[in-house]
């Protein structure tokens, strides 16, 4: 409330950049109706609420989901050449592209988000979007476009950049030799740093890892922490990685507790919670 009060007096003596932030406040809040309220003033006058308002109606915060206004939202900053704009630029591109690869808001077109993405990414520059060179990582990996060459090479830049998600990708891509010559100890590097910065779908293939090498224990008594965080969504968030890859780590680790317990290796044999986990492994995306 103080933060509120000294907001609308700076707002009231002309401080434009308090309306901002006073919008952003609400949004951090989780108050997305009258942070849409605030954007809607001064979207005419600030790109960064502009970009707000974009990011607002494309997820539906606040307001009811309108896809196509977050897109035209998002083009605008792309095509604006007011100074301005220019630092919006980059994470603009990644979630229009998100736009084009998903169909939302827009027609489906992979190829014309490989290429937002690419501008987004600026050549692994970290100052770009992060998130458009971990996206490159994972259309390169699973696409029509398929090449994990390329796959490797921007999961790389992103990792160094910081990306939780590409430092999971690239752990199970030196495992299985994907793009990259395979290599078992970058691979465990890789995969267990991700794993204590949160990673679940790092953490479900380290769980696969230990329990093919017969170290039943530690498979059993990782996956049983691991699946006892079953939220998806609010892992996602908490982890900013795609929920898909969330439940992918997360039924690798609910089967491997499944099958410990259904064995009984590393745990005590137990057939009803055999039973239970490996139903809730039906439940979740399949992982591959």
């Amino acid at each position: 409330s103080k933060a509120q009060e000294l907001l609308e007096k700076r707002i009231r003596d002309g401080d434009t950049l308090s309306q901002f932030l006073k919008g952003k406040m609400y949004f951090e809040e989780e108050w997305y109706e009258e942070a849409l309220v605030q954007f809607e003033k001064i979207k005419t006058t600030d790109f960064q609420a502009m970009y707000q308002l974009g990011v607002m109606y494309y997820d539906g915060l606040g307001t009811p989901e309108d896809p196509e206004k977050g897109v035209e939202y998002m083009k605008k900053i792309i095509n604006s050449n007011s100074p301005k704009a220019r630092h919006l630029k980059f994470v603009a591109a990644y979630n229009l592209g998100r736009a084009y690869f998903e169909g939302c808001g827009t027609i489906f077109s992979e190829k014309e988000a490989e290429r937002l993405w690419l501008f987004a990414a600026d050549h692994g520059n970290p100052k770009a979007s992060v998130k458009a060179q971990t996206a490159l990582g994972l259309l390169y990996s699973t696409s029509d476009q398929k090449n994990l060459k390329k796959a490797f090479f921007w999961h790389s830049e992103a990792c160094g950049n910081g990306s939780l998600e590409s430092q999971g990708a690239l752990g199970v891509m030196y495992m299985y030799g994907h793009g990259i010559r395979q290599n078992t100890k970058a691979a465990l590097e890789c995969l267990k740093e991700a794993a204590e910065r949160g990673s679940i779908y790092a953490q479900g293939h380290l769980v696969e890892y230990y329990y093919k090498r017969k170290f039943f224990t530690k498979a059993a008594e990782f996956a049983k922490r691991i699946a006892e965080n079953d939220n998806i969504d609010m892992l996602a968030k908490i982890t900013d990685c795609l929920p898909v890859y969330i439940a992918r780590g997360l039924a690798m680790a609910t089967f491997y507790l499944a099958r410990c317990l259904q064995l009984g290796l590393g745990i005590q044999q137990d057939q009803a919670a055999a039973k239970k986990y490996y139903s809730r492994v039906s439940l979740e995306r399949p992982c591959k």
